[in-house]
């Protein structure tokens, strides 16, 4: 790769909008954090809990990404947890961020809402004071489970809805269509959350559909499956309906077989305003940067491609408008 046009990417102002905080936990830390509660874990060192990142679709990384959560337990271990995914961050040059957080993982072990999210805010808050990092938090629904318990997670979640950026939908796809969360969407619209949904990743352009006319989302997480439906395809790139894109997440899980035969370059052709993004980095190879970096090496990607994604990631960001426009500045600076 042309290390100017790599310097570039990596230099370039961006926003990360798709990033689980619960899949930044390397694995030592995960030792570190299950030595300081007293967790058990089933791997003897962090090299066999590494080796174990070896996935074949979707629910095979659930079940080790639910077990490495398994030892965050206190207030301190989620701004821990927080705090090494915005340093990484920083250094790639994030400028905001939209953080997923999955309550339910927690508090099904007994882990009470308020210690998540305050751990997760305080993190937030102290990359804003030494960074000017801006961030917000978007608490997402577990799929595979009911309505009911997304329901009951919404209400605990009450107390704290001024620490609330909007909420999401994630984990299994297959079989968990979103207007199974048809109700408890609707009630989050009426608290005035933002609203995103996986979409489109293992399930098929109808979930992209459904995501977009049942639950109303603003913007879809993952999305590249629309490219099998060319009405769809339209519908995105006239209405500026974000896809946040994570393409090292997508060859791990088997989305496609490789990198090269990822489709964000199409993706952008059809004016779709996609983004790039590192999901789950601690298990999937590699934070934003690298998920640049692993595009432009292979797509034929350039200079005009990389200041569109960076834009895009602003202007699919849920920010105010005076600090949008203050990014998009930055971003065209860097350009200039």
């Amino acid at each position: 790769m042309n290390p100017a046009l790599r310097d570039l990417v990596c230099g370039m102002p961006k926003a990360e909008l798709h990033i689980h905080i619960e899949g930044s936990l390397e694995p030592e830390l995960i030792f570190a954090l299950a030595q300081r509660n007293g967790v058990a874990l089933d791997y003897p060192d962090v090299e066999s809990l590494r080796r174990a990142y070896a996935f074949t679709d979707l629910q095979s990384f659930l079940d080790i990404y639910y077990a490495g959560a398994s030892v965050l337990l206190q207030r301190q271990d989620f701004y821990d947890m927080t705090w090494a995914y915005l340093e990484r961050a920083h250094a790639d040059r994030v400028r905001h961020v939209e953080m997923f957080f999955d309550p339910q993982t927690h508090t099904a072990r007994g882990v009470p809402f308020a210690e998540v999210i305050t751990g997760i805010k305080q993190a937030l808050a102290d990359a804003a004071d030494r960074w000017g990092i801006s961030g917000g938090l978007i608490m997402c629904f577990l799929r595979h489970l009911s309505e009911e318990d997304a329901m009951a997670t919404l209400e605990q979640a009450l107390p704290h809805r001024d620490s609330i950026l909007g909420v999401g939908l994630d984990s299994s796809e297959r079989g968990h269509p979103p207007e199974k969360f048809a109700r408890v969407f609707t009630r989050c619209r009426e608290l005035g959350l933002r609203l995103v949904a996986h979409a489109g990743e293992e399930g098929p352009p109808a979930y992209i559909e459904s995501a977009l006319d049942v639950l109303h989302v603003e913007r879809i997480d993952h999305g590249v499956r629309c490219l099998e439906d060319a009405a769809l395809v339209r519908r995105l790139a006239q209405s500026r309906i974000a896809l946040t894109v994570c393409p090292l997440s997508n060859v791990k899980l088997r989305v496609f077989d490789k990198v090269g035969d990822h489709n964000l370059r199409q993706l952008l052709e059809t004016g779709i305003v996609a983004t790039v993004n590192s999901d789950d980095p601690a298990y999937f190879g590699g934070y934003i940067n690298a998920n640049f970096l692993a595009v432009f090496e292979v797509l034929g990607l350039g200079r005009e491609h990389a200041h569109t994604l960076a834009r895009n990631s602003f202007e699919a960001a849920f920010l105010p408008e005076p600090r949008k426009q203050q990014l998009l500045a930055e971003v065209d600076a860097w350009f200039a």
